[in-house]
Order: C-alpha cells, then structure tokens, then sequence
C-alpha cells in the first residue's frame, strides 16, 4: 500500500481561524499526511526536511528553483492570500507541471461590495450626515443634498479589470452606469466583449465621475499614478482605493483629497498597521477604513472551500477549478506585500 500524500500548511500571515477550521482540518486529514506550521514563516529547516515527500504546500513558502529541486513530488503550491508573491520561480513550477494557485477569488466579492459601498457614501455625504445629525445640525431633502450626486446613469472608471473588477461590474450594473476600464494586460476587443468600454490611461481619470482603482502592484506599475496624471481626475469625483496603496504616489494622493480635490476612500496604506501619530489620520475629506473590504468570515470560509475543491481534483488527476491559477509571465511581476 503506497503511503499517503504529505500536505504542508504554512499560511501565514495567515492564522489557524481563517484557514484550518476543524472540518477543513478533518478534511484534509482524510486526504493525506498533514505537516502542521502556523504563527510564523516555517524555518527553512522544517521546510527543507519535508520537501522530498510534499505533495501540496497551502500557504506561501518561498519556493525558490532550489527547493523545487528538492520537491519531486510537488503537485500543487496553493497561496492563501488574495496576490501573487515574488516568492515562487513561477516558471519553473509552470515547466514542471506543478499547478501553482492564488485564493483571490474568494476575497473579491467581499471586496467588491465594500467599494461599491464606499462608493454611495461619499457621493450621498453619508459620512456627513451622521455627524450633522448627532449634532442637531441636519438639514432635511435637498438642502442636505445639494452637493450629493448619483451612481445612477454616470460614467464608472475601472482601473485594473481582474478579480476584483469582474466581482464589481455585476453590482454596478443595475445602476446602468457607462463603465471604462483601462487595463494594459488585457485586449479592446476582449473588454468590449465583456459589454465595457475600453479606454486609454488619461480618458479614464479625465472622464470617470466615479473612479474604482483596482490593479494590483507589479513591477511595471509601482508608484505609476503620481500628482500630474491625478490630476487629471474631475473636481469633486469619487475616487475609491481599493487593490494596494503602492500603485499611487500615496503622498500626492492623499495631498488631492486633503485639500478637497476629489472625494476619496482609502482602505489600504503604505505600512500597515499605520502607526498611532502618522499625519494621514488628520487629512481631511478622506473616508479611512483599516484594510477591511475583504477580510470577513465568508471570505475565508470560501477560500477553505476553494483549497479542499481544487486539492480533491489535484489528488484525482484532474486540473483545479476554483482557485485562480498562475501564468508564469505575469505572476512573477507581481509585487504585493
């Protein structure tokens, strides 16, 4: 009797209750011989010692060509958190069969939905109608209203059409908005086929009322949105961040909305936790959110139903289909923190 696959999980920072429910646990024990590591990166002698029998590695070892030299029975690498790392010779698994999978998937509809909920509340005033009316200051129908605008029938600007875009587009559809994207890794032809209107760089900032900015870092795109091409954006647009703060000049960004430019929310920071006396905390007409769009329990709930599905297939001689698997070219240009 052949022995049973080894499955190693080091997910960290990812920790136990957001991916290793005990039915995920009984699961996976079911399925194969369970190495165990949480808290911390696993030390490269844990890692190194399991490498000849792994079969599976959930979570984001670094995983270099010499330690795929040293996994000859590696089938699958399945990242747990939502973004490419640079930490995996993507190519070389790719050349060697070894199915390489992201859980982004299952964090986008959470995300999606946080945008599009920040995306009313500043174009309504909701972040200032609360205050007002705890302070017996409010003003009722249109004299609250007079510098609130509608989702409805406006120009939306995706910047950046992947998990997160694909998880948008059908909640902003019933507000019949004109929807540009712009996306340089992605055809005209391919966006317009998917009912969107393919547009350049400069049209989306200049011409989106509402203004989504959803790429993720790369290395072709750290830092590429600096003051000049923001501004471009209309005075008094909505404009939600929401992929990694690393795709703007955060400085300038912040800068423009402080001083009322556009009207911003911002769930993502350069460093995070942002330090207690950092001076964001005091800019004004921006809505700041601590990194939550994503991280709720449905959200990791998924990506263990994900993980378990696509192990089940691996194990099976099937290809995976619910996480997102890795082109070698663009995963390696990745550079999320």
């Amino acid at each position: 009797m052949s022995e049973r696959p080894l499955i190693f999980i080091d997910p960290y920072p990812r920790n136990q209750e957001m991916v290793f429910s005990e039915a995920t646990e009984r699961v996976l024990r079911d399925l194969g011989r369970l190495v165990i590591h949480f808290g911390s990166r696993a030390p490269d002698e844990l890692v190194e010692g399991i490498l000849p029998e792994v079969q599976v590695i959930i979570g984001q070892t670094a995983m270099p060509r010499e330690r795929l030299d040293q996994a000859p029975k590696l089938r699958a690498i399945l990242n747990v958190k939502a973004n490419w790392e640079p930490n995996i010779d993507y190519e070389e698994a790719h050349a060697r069969g070894i199915h390489v999978l992201s859980a982004a998937p299952a964090m986008a509809p959470a995300v999606a939905e946080f945008c599009l909920g920040q995306a009313i509340t500043l174009a309504r005033g909701l972040q200032h109608a609360d205050p007002l009316f705890r302070l017996a200051q409010e003003a009722y129908g249109i004299g609250g209203n007079a510098k609130a605008y509608s989702l409805y029938d406006s120009k939306v600007g995706l910047l950046g059409y992947g998990n997160l875009g694909k998880s948008l587009v059908p909640l902003l559809r019933p507000f019949q908005p004109e929807i540009l994207v712009y996306d340089p890794w992605l055809s005209s032809g391919y966006l317009s086929k998917e009912g969107l209107i393919p547009v350049s760089l400069e049209e989306i900032l200049a011409k989106s009322k509402f203004l989504f900015l959803l790429a993720g870092v790369t290395t072709e795109n750290e830092g590429f949105l600096g003051k000049a091409l923001l501004e471009f954006i209309p005075t008094d647009a909505t404009v939600v961040l929401a992929s990694r703060s690393e795709i703007v000049d955060f400085e300038a960004f912040i800068e423009l909305a402080g001083q009322g430019r556009f009207r911003a929310a911002i769930d993502v920071f350069p460093e995070e936790p942002v330090s207690k006396d950092d001076l964001v905390r005091k800019t004004s007409h921006v809505l700041f959110s601590s990194h939550l769009a994503g991280g709720i329990r449905a959200s990791y709930a998924r990506i263990q139903e994900m993980m378990l599905d696509d192990i089940k297939q691996i194990f099976q001689g099937l290809p995976p289909l619910r996480m997102q698997r890795a082109e070698p070219n663009l995963a390696a240009k990745m550079r999320s923190r």
